[in-house]
């Protein structure tokens, strides 16, 4: 047996990932392992990165979908496929912007007072350098993408496509411009999407208004509202049409407190008479259920507020106030009036805010272009009804049809000038005209100041990036792409929006630049995986404010990019959000550091010798057949996972099997046979760890590169072939010899334990009914395992142990002469129930709360419904000890 003082001289003797990350990740790099050939005659598959927002670091959420998409992309390539994993990065047009409005403030200046070519400079500088910093956060944590072809969505080649994909959707009719009510950000003057809408609970005041006589027995009518600054927009008030008490009115015009203008009372359905007074005041301009039915009955819309929040045209000393200023001197003047008929009272209601700016939004009527959504969510819609192209999970169906059959037109223009500009001009008669790339803009036109909603060109990401609308060997080979793997909670703003782009380029024939276009029209990927979002421990959302938030560059530091990925792996599920906290990361660097451990030992006791060799049947001992069936079950185990997504359960099935099964048991077995049986002990070694080490590669790709490496001597684990099913399938009879075994070793320790013996001490102890159990060829290793000693010829049986098997019962009879001490073995056992008491509290809690149980993955609930049965049986058979001890 080799010398353990002897190291490996290819193997470190301890793994320091930030030793070794950067130079392997160079290696592979270098060596073109991440650069995707089109004409490879292999199987081809292809992922694009959903693009990060070229504003700040990539968040723990980030670190988790490329684990997810690295881990795929890496046994694909494994597998024998030509593999494209395209990167790249999204311009944010309103989150960039505000970071650079943010700067020049600080600064003392303004983007008004550098002017639009100074500043869109500025911003393409501040975009190389985040950018870099995000590719190099994509290096740490091992990303293998294809940087050859990253992708930016305002280069060349998505500008390109950006205009041909308007001027497709303009000349088919389907871009237009309309006023139509929005969602507003004073703070940075545009239009802003749902998707950097977030809804707030806020204190606010219920004001209760009175309309038209200040006499009760003359027409009157109260209504109640939140923001009483917008009454100034006012243009009708809103009755149930089977409302007895305002039957009189509908028809009926009351005059207006503060503006000369006549309030229309109308009937409409939308109105809930329970509500309130049963009475709704009508803004058009400024909310949008009041737009909705201006709409229907004819009123007029009033914008009462400019592009700064600002109170304007409305004639009353009101103009020129903030919109929050003027609530307070709108309700005084209203008060002086006699018209807050009842005590303002506080109210808590939800408000919408901007993401960026963290202003309430203002919904607003605005001047805006508008793409007609119908026909291209229809298709949407279809690609996923066919079959062409699955969800998972398959929860989240009808999810997806909810936004493909209920769109409402998509407003495409934001008043900002980071994007991509509108390829609209305007001619000096009045023309309107949208140019594609390559046409000439005549003389003396003048191009449209918005730019395009960052969702619409971010929507093209699936085919632009992949050369479209040029015909290229990228687009030939690698779309539809394989798999788009994103959060659920963009679903709808950029996988369907993907979707319907997908569906609609190409439809329209030759596009409008000189080659010609890849006729497309079809479902941009073959399936659409989504994950959850990550959480703290306690399934709480993440914020700053909470102090919860996780940085994964601090855990890269800290733990390394192998122990980072497989926290986060070994928690993903598909559709279900992710409870991750600091011991997660812990627990999976000790399982890294149990991996390098047990590798050098392997190799020190010469498993580098055995890597290849034949594993003759006749030469394997039970424990070597044991281990190599278990390898077996565990390899199809975790590919089966792999190929459905399921993650978490492919990394705990390796993690149970490398710590539990083959680290704590077969090492020592292999300890144990090594003198007699060194060449066959060396060859399933290297085996196994060869099986282990490529199945554990995608989740943790640097460390075992390493050990690989020292095992076989090749290149690097990366190009290395996927595990295939193995010759030596798992064999009833052994399974069962070696489980009865460990069963006996694993009732003899408790037993130890709980009479206070040193773990070191050998204890005399005779074993009856190994030959009738089926194990009496497992004495040797029992006895090494379990630390007993033969009886010797003064053998006092003090105790004894019965261990039930699966196929006899062997009892253990102890000679514990002197070995215990009783009262400080009752205090032992008392700390014992103590803890598992503890462990059946906490346990009992969680499982009693219904949002944890809503929220967590359903293999963590088990899980933790597993400790919890295992902490009541331990109580009641360390409180049956006790009574022992009375």
């Amino acid at each position: 047996m080799p010398n353990p003082e002897t190291t490996n001289e290819t193997l470190p003797p301890g793994w320091e990932p930030s030793a070794h990350e950067d130079e392997i990740y160079r290696r592979w790099q270098d060596s073109g392992l991440f650069t995707a050939d089109p004409a490879s005659e292999k199987p081809k598959f292809s992922i694009v990165v959903p693009p990060p927002n070229v504003t700040g670091n990539l968040h723990v959420g980030h670190a988790m979908e490329h684990a997810v998409m690295d881990a795929i992309c890496r046994r694909k390539r494994m597998q024998g496929y030509e593999v494209l994993y395209l990167p790249g990065f999204d311009h944010a047009s309103i989150a960039t912007q505000a970071a650079i409005d943010k700067q020049l403030a600080e600064e003392g200046t303004s983007r008004h007072e550098l002017g639009r070519e100074a500043f869109l400079e500025r911003a393409f500088a501040w975009k190389e350098q985040v950018r870099g910093n995000i590719s190099g956060q994509m290096r740490r944590l091992g990303d293998s993408v294809d940087w050859s072809r990253e992708r930016f969505t305002m280069d060349e080649g998505m500008v390109k496509a950006v205009r041909t994909v308007f001027k497709q959707l303009f000349d088919a009719g389907l871009i237009y411009q309309a006023e139509r009510l929005v969602n507003w950000s004073p703070k940075q003057r545009t239009v802003i999407s749902d998707a950097e809408v977030i809804h707030k609970e806020v204190d606010g005041e219920l004001v209760s208004l009175r309309y038209g006589s200040l006499k009760d027995d003359e027409p009157h009518i109260v209504v109640a509202t939140t923001r009483v600054e917008t009454m100034l927009g006012d243009v009708a008030v809103a009755v149930h049409p089977d409302d007895e008490r305002y039957r009189h009115l509908v028809g009926t015009t009351l005059p207006h407190p503060l503006v000369e203008r006549e309030l229309r009372i109308v009937a409409d359905a939308h109105v809930d008479p329970e509500f309130g007074t049963g009475a709704v005041k009508i803004t058009p301009a400024h909310d949008p259920n009041d737009f909705e039915l201006a709409q229907r009955h004819g009123l007029a819309m009033l914008t009462v507020m400019d592009e700064d929040g600002k109170i304007a045209g409305t004639g009353t000393r009101f103009d020129g106030m903030d919109r929050f200023e003027a609530r307070k001197a709108v309700r005084l003047e209203l008060a002086d009036q006699g018209r807050v008929v009842a005590e303002v009272r506080p109210y808590k209601h939800s408000v919408g805010h901007s993401e960026r700016g963290g202003e309430p939004v203002e919904p607003r009527l605005s001047l805006q272009w508008f793409l007609k959504v119908e026909p291209l969510a229809k298709a949407a819609g279809e690609q996923v009804r066919s079959g062409a192209m699955p969800i998972a999970p398959e929860g989240l169906v009808p999810r997806w049809f909810e936004w493909t059959d209920n769109m409402r037109d998509w407003c495409v223009s934001r008043q900002l000038w980071w994007g991509h500009r509108i390829p609209v001009w305007y001619g000096p008669e009045g023309e309107v005209r949208c140019f594609g790339p390559g046409e000439e803009i005549p003389d003396g036109w003048r191009q449209e100041e918005d730019v395009l909603d960052t969702w619409f060109s971010s929507g093209l990401w699936a085919f632009a990036t992949l050369g479209w609308p040029e015909k290229t060997p990228e687009l030939e080979a690698f779309y539809p792409v394989s798999v788009l793997v994103t959060g659920y909670d963009i679903l709808f703003f950029w996988a369907v929006r993907m979707a319907m782009f997908g569906g609609w380029v190409g439809q329209t024939g030759q596009s409008a630049t000189a080659t010609s276009a890849q006729g497309l029209a079809q479902a941009p990927f073959r399936e659409l995986w989504f994950h959850g979002l990550v959480r703290d421990e306690k399934g709480q959302k993440m914020s700053k404010s909470k102090g919860n938030v996780i940085n994964p560059l601090d855990w890269l530091d800290r733990f390394g990019a192998d122990a980072t990925r497989f926290a986060l792996l070994r928690a993903v599920a598909p559709g279900a959000d992710v409870p991750m906290g600091e011991s997660n990361a812990i627990a999976a660097r000790n399982f890294v550091t149990k991996l390098f451990n047990a590798t050098r030992f392997a190799l020190i006791s010469g498993a580098a010798e055995g890597f290849g060799a034949e594993l003759a049947q006749q030469s394997l001992t039970d424990a070597d057949r044991w281990i190599l069936g278990r390898l077996e079950e565990v390899r199809a185990e975790a590919d089966s996972a792999l190929e459905a997504g399921e993650f978490a359960k492919a990394s705990q099935a390796l993690y149970q099997f490398t710590w539990d099964e083959f680290c704590d048991w077969y090492l020592e077995l292999a300890k144990l046979q090594m003198p007699g049986r060194a060449d066959s002990t060396r060859a399933v070694l290297a085996r196994v760890l060869d099986t282990l080490l490529r199945l554990l590669h995608p989740i943790m790709p640097f460390v075992t590169d390493v050990l690989w490496r020292s095992l076989t001597g090749g290149e690097t684990l990366a190009s290395a072939p996927w595990p295939e099913p193995l010759a030596h399938r798992a064999d009833p009879a052994v399974l069962a010899r070696v489980a009865a075994a460990q069963t006996l070793i694993t009732d003899i320790r408790r037993f130890r334990s709980e009479q206070g013996l040193p773990p070191g001490q050998r204890i005399p102890a005779a074993l009856d009914g190994l030959a009738e159990a089926g194990i009496a060829g497992w004495e040797e290793q029992i006895r090494a395992f379990a630390k007993v000693a033969a009886p010797a010829e003064d053998f006092n049986q003090t105790a004894a142990v019965e261990s039930a098997l699966g196929s006899g019962v062997v009892v253990v009879r102890f000679d514990l002469s002197g070995a215990v001490d009783k009262d400080a073995l009752r205090k032992r056992l008392e700390k014992d129930v103590a803890a598992q008491q503890k462990e059946r509290d906490g346990t009992e809690a969680k499982l009693s709360d219904e949002s944890f149980l809503a929220k967590a993955p359903e293999h963590v609930v088990e899980k933790i419904r597993a400790r919890h049965e295992t902490a009541k049986a331990e109580i009641e058979r360390l409180e049956a000890k006790l009574k022992e001890l009375l």
